[in-house]
């Protein structure tokens, strides 16, 4: 055995990076989608980063491949600056270091502040960006109703804190002006949101128009649409392990992460450069691994810490909620809203269809008063939409079916008592302005 050989034994498959040793190899292929590089396959694992060094420059990568010829490389930067013979050394997996003074400023994927407002102070305990969920065993039970303010929500799909629910809405619908909304319920002590894939204006418009006072309770981990697709990816990891880290210092955090298709989409692109097939309108199988891995880390922490209240918001492409991505997350949140852009066009806001939403831990919130005064009113609402083309054609006369004729009177009161757009105040009782606004 040469010294070679036995300076690489030494040091490779340690637990923790070396500090004055560093393992390396270089690129060999460069192409628009990925860098190959050569020499480290036998010391690198999936996912961990790589530093890719040219010209006195440093930029980071993930392995997204290996194979004996090889590694795949997937820069984080938009515009790949490394060339042919460029070095490249593993860098370990990603970890942050939260801490309360974190909270009121804005970071990027990697955790680093964009707000101008000075350098982060670290941690001392660092988080991985790609950490489990809790053990289903040791988690807490969900049962602690939220109040959101919302009137919709609060009527007919009441949350609890530490529950996770979908918001699935084409564009254009209002799903962010109730991610708005919602983000100003109170009893949480920590709001985390994750703006992934978003347009650059609306940054600062939800963070300072939007949050407003609650600014300074809140961390934004933002991506926006013109980043990498590494970063889009990595970007709800990063604002989940912030959510974590005060979840396990025992405080109430509101995660929002919208929105969960783009990340999806960051992670079909990088999944395809990786070589794996399309399966399902071009989604590869990783995606849908990846989707499920991110919302179970939401929810309670283990007995004696606290909860993360997870809010998705999931874009439907072309208004198709059969959409695999929706389809997807539908069945692993406990819960989801459906915005209708029939209901939109008809100037009723939050558009929220009451017939196709469910909060499936609204029993614990409802009393038995409550659950039975709800399912009568969708029971109204139902019958009342089920026959509108009847009636706009004149087919139907007064008298004829008196369960009809109560909904014609009331669901036009339950929609006007719905109606709640940003600039209103945020409801204390909704099941009170309801009957208030049935007696009117």
């Amino acid at each position: 055995m040469n010294a070679l050989t036995s300076l690489e034994h030494a040091f490779a498959g340690g637990p923790e990076p070396h500090e004055l040793v560093a393992i390396s190899g270089s690129v060999s292929e460069v192409t628009p989608a990925a860098l190959r590089v050569r020499g480290l396959s036998r010391f690198v694992r999936l996912g961990e980063r790589i530093a890719l060094s040219t010209n006195g420059r440093e930029e980071l990568g993930e392995a997204i491949r290996i194979d004996r010829d090889g590694v795949l490389v997937k820069p984080f930067a938009t515009t790949v600056g490394v060339g042919l013979g460029a070095r490249a050394s593993v860098a370990g997996p990603l970890s942050l270091r939260p801490a309360q003074g974190w909270k009121g400023r804005v970071i990027n994927a990697f955790g680093e502040p964009i707000d101008e407002a000075g350098p982060l102070l670290p941690g001392e305990t660092a988080v991985p960006v790609d950490g489990p969920p809790p053990d289903a065993m040791k988690r807490a039970r969900v049962t602690r109703p939220i109040r959101t303010g919302v009137k919709v929500i609060d009527l007919f799909t009441p949350l609890c804190a530490g529950q996770r629910i979908g918001v699935f809405a084409g564009s254009g619908v209002g799903k962010s002006s109730l991610l708005s909304m919602l983000a100003r319920a109170s009893g949480f002590t920590t709001i985390v949101i994750g703006l992934v894939g978003e347009r650059g204006r609306e940054v600062r418009e939800f963070l300072d128009d939007t949050l407003g006072e609650m600014r300074s309770q809140a961390i934004a981990v933002v991506s926006t649409s013109d980043e990498s697709a590494m970063m889009r990816r990595l970007a709800p990891n990063t604002a989940m392990a912030v959510a974590e880290y005060f979840r396990d210092q025992g405080e109430d955090v509101l995660l929002i992460i919208d929105s969960v298709t783009r990340l999806a989409h960051a992670a079909r692109d990088v999944a395809l450069a990786a070589g794996e097939p399309a399966v399902a309108r071009g989604y590869t199988p990783s995606v849908f691994s990846t989707l499920p891995k991110l919302l179970e880390r939401a929810g309670p922490g283990v007995e004696g810490t606290g909860t993360i209240t997870g809010i998705f918001s999931v874009l439907i492409d072309g208004d198709d909620h059969n959409d695999p991505v929706a389809d997807s997350i539908r069945g692993t949140l406990d819960g989801h809203l459906v915005l209708d852009r029939a209901i939109a066009d008809q100037g009723r806001y939050p558009a929220v269809n009451v017939l196709g939403s469910v909060s499936r831990l609204a029993h614990h919130v409802w009393t038995p008063e409550q659950r039975g005064l709800a399912s009568r009113m969708k029971a109204l609402v139902a019958r009342f939409e089920d026959t509108r083309d009847l009636r706009l054609m004149g087919g139907y006369q007064a008298g004829a079916d008196a369960e009809l004729d109560k909904a014609i009177v009331l669901v036009p009161k339950i929609y006007e008592a719905l109606h709640q757009d940003m600039s209103a105040a945020l409801s204390a009782d909704a099941f009170q302005d309801l009957a208030n606004a049935l007696q009117s």
